[in-house]
């Protein structure tokens, strides 16, 4: 049995780089915005996420992004169902996008946008349960992943995290059909 108290024995590539950070963008910057992560608010006073995005409605003289919830967008699209969207005017809309991570990042940030997430490794990320996480194997990220279970002995007593997709993690929600999930090694996870 492994020494629980070293987590990083066996065999893991610590030389894995770190994955790109979240970076908010405005999204009248934006050329398609159906099923992207976005982020809605207003500058200085807050920043609400977990949602997606869909094309731009223009009304009159303003544009409006029609935004819902993860779970109900996942289910209009896996079940072809037509959900509710409110209109958010698009100066208070933000799509996630990819950067590369700061090499210092300041827990102080400014109000007038959403702050970029570095990506944290799993080991250092608190609870896990629920949480999006990002796997990155030979340089290849893959992300809309949550987290089903926290740290635990995996084959060969390697830690590891199971892992589900985010449909079938909302599927699980509204349906009540647990998620298929796979174990990675906590060196290869990094939550958002």
């Amino acid at each position: 049995m492994s020494d629980w108290s070293d987590p990083f024995s066996g065999a893991a590539d610590w030389s894995t780089p770190t994955p790109l950070s979240v970076a908010p963008t405005p999204a009248a910057a934006a050329t398609d915005l159906r099923g992207r992560r976005v982020l809605v608010g207003w500058p200085g006073l807050g920043w609400r996420g977990d949602l997606r995005g869909d094309d731009p409605v223009v009304r009159g003289a303003r544009t409006f992004v029609p935004v819902l919830p993860e779970a109900d967008w996942y289910r209009a699209e896996a079940e072809q169902v037509e959900v509710f969207a409110p209109l958010v005017p698009v100066e208070r809309v933000w799509v996630e996008t990819w950067a590369a991570p700061a090499d210092e990042v300041s827990r102080l940030v400014s109000l007038d946008g959403p702050a970029c997430r570095g990506p944290a490794p799993v080991l250092d990320a608190g609870p896990l349960t629920g949480r999006r996480v990002v796997a990155l194997v030979d340089g290849v990220e893959q992300r809309d992943l949550r987290a089903v279970t926290e740290l635990h002995a995996g084959a060969d007593d390697e830690v590891c995290v199971r892992v589900a997709d985010e449909l079938d993690w909302y599927r699980w929600a509204w349906g009540g059909q647990p998620p298929t999930t796979r174990p990675l090694p906590v060196w290869a996870l990094w939550a958002e």
